[in-house]
C-alpha cells in the first residue's frame, strides 16, 4: 500500500559536488570529450543544488512523466505499480500493470513512461512481461489506470539489458531504448527489436522515413536507457558499456553505433563514435535530460549526475555533481518549473538502501 510521503524542503543549499556514471564493471579511467569550441552554457555557468526532496520510500522509481497540471507519474520498477507524485510531495496510488516481472537485483519490470502529447489522459509505458519487453498504454482519466493494452510486443527479454526508457517527438512519434538483452548480436541485426532506438507511431508500427523501412532508426546499441531531445530537435541518448566505457551519443538516422564489436570510441568509419565516454565505473547511465544547453546523466554505479555542456553537437567537460551523496541515482528530467527531479535507485538489490530511500529530490540550477 502506498503511504503519503511527507516533502521535506531544503533549507540549506547542497553544493555541486560531482556525477558520476552508471555501468557495472569497468576498470579504466574514464576518457572523456573537450569541446571544439566553448560552449554557451557550461555546468561552471550553472548552479546545481538539491533543493528539497519530493518524495521518499519508493520502490525503485523508474520512470517519471509529468501531468499538465504539474503532477508527476512515477513508475515503480519492482512492484509494477504508478503512483502521482505532487511538487507538494503527496504520494498516491494510480494502478499497477498486471503482468509486470521485476525483481530486487534485476533490471526489468516496469520501466520509461510517455504521456501522448495529443492526449494527456493517455500514458504509454515500457514494460517486461514473460515472454517479452514491450510499450503498453492505457487511459488515466479520472486519476486511476485503465485496461492496458499491447502497443509494441516482441521486443526480446533476458536477465538483463532490457533497454526502456520511452520518448515523443514533436511529431508524435515514440522513441523507444531497448537493450539487447544479453545477446549481443541481437544489436547489428537491423530488422530485429533488440539494441536498438525504434521509432515508432502511437499504434506501434514504423514510421515513414524510418532508414530501414522498418521499426529500426538506429541500432549496434548495447543497453540504451537514457534519452533526450535538445532545443534543436537532436535525440541523445545514454547506454551503458561492458567493461571499459559507457557512452553519451548523438543519435542519427541509421547511424550503426558499433555494439559489440566496439565499445566506445573508434576510428572505424562504419560506426558513429560517442560524443563522451566514461569508464564504467564512473557512470551506467540510466537516466538522460537535457536543459539549459547541458546534459545530464544520472549514474548508477558513479553515484552522481553528470553535467556535459552542449554546443550544438559539440560537448565540453563533463561534471560530476552530488557525488556518493544519494547513492545510485536513476532518473532525471525536467520539471515544469525548470528544476530537475532526480530518482535514486537504492532499493534496486544493487545498491545500499539508506532510511527514507527510494527518493525523489529536487535540484535548481
Amino acid at each position: 500500500m502506498v503511504s503519503r510521503r511527507t516533502f521535506l524542503s531544503g533549507t540549506a543549499a547542497i553544493g555541486a559536488v560531482a556525477l558520476v556514471g552508471c555501468s557495472s564493471d569497468g576498470e579504466p579511467a574514464p576518457r572523456r570529450t573537450t569541446p571544439a569550441t566553448e560552449s554557451p552554457t557550461s555546468p561552471d555557468a550553472i548552479d546545481p543544488e538539491v533543493a528539497g526532496t519530493v518524495a521518499t520510500r519508493l520502490n525503485v522509481p523508474w520512470g517519471i512523466v509529468f501531468l499538465p497540471g504539474g503532477d508527476a507519474l512515477v513508475a515503480q520498477r519492482d512492484e509494477g505499480s504508478i503512483v502521482r507524485v505532487t511538487p507538494s510531495g503527496d504520494v498516491s496510488p494510480v494502478g499497477s500493470v498486471k503482468g509486470s516481472v521485476g525483481s530486487p537485483g534485476g533490471e526489468g519490470g516496469l520501466l520509461g513512461l510517455a504521456l501522448d502529447p495529443d492526449d494527456p489522459d493517455v500514458l504509454y509505458a515500457y514494460v517486461t512481461t514473460g515472454p517479452d519487453d514491450r510499450v503498453v498504454r492505457a487511459d488515466i482519466s479520472g486519476g486511476e489506470l485503465g485496461d492496458v493494452e499491447p502497443v509494441l510486443t516482441g521486443i526480446p527479454v533476458g536477465g538483463r539489458h532490457h533497454g526502456g526508457r520511452i520518448l515523443f517527438d514533436s511529431s508524435g512519434h515514440l522513441f523507444v531504448g531497448t537493450g539487447e538483452a544479453g545477446n549481443p548480436p541481437e544489436a547489428q541485426k537491423k530488422g530485429a527489436l533488440g539494441g536498438k532506438i525504434l521509432r515508432i507511431d502511437k499504434e506501434g508500427r514504423a514510421v515513414d522515413g524510418n532508414p530501414f523501412g522498418n521499426r529500426t532508426w538506429s541500432y549496434g546499441h548495447r543497453n540504451v536507457e537514457g534519452l533526450a531531445i535538445d532545443a534543436d530537435g537532436r535525440l541523445w541518448a545514454s547506454e551503458f558499456g561492458e567493461q571499459r566505457f559507457d557512452e553519451l551519443n548523438l543519435i542519427e538516422k541509421g547511424g550503426n553505433y558499433g555494439w559489440p564489436t566496439v565499445e566506445g570510441k573508434s576510428d572505424d568509419d562504419r560506426f558513429v563514435t560517442p560524443k563522451v565516454t566514461w569508464a564504467t565505473s564512473d557512470c551506467s547511465p540510466s537516466g538522460l535530460a537535457i536543459t539549459r544547453s547541458t546534459a545530464f546523466v544520472a549514474a548508477l554505479q558513479g553515484e552522481c549526475l553528470w553535467a556535459v555542456p552542449l554546443d550544438g553537437t559539440d560537448t565540453g567537460k563533463p561534471r560530476a555533481l552530488f557525488r556518493g551523496k544519494y547513492g545510485r541515482i536513476r532518473t532525471v528530467v525536467v520539471a515544469p518549473d525548470e528544476s530537475l527531479w532526480v530518482s535514486t535507485s537504492n532499493t534496486d538489490g544493487r545498491g545500499d538502501s539508506r532510511d527514507g530511500d527510494d527518493r525523489i529530490l529536487r535540484v535548481t540550477l
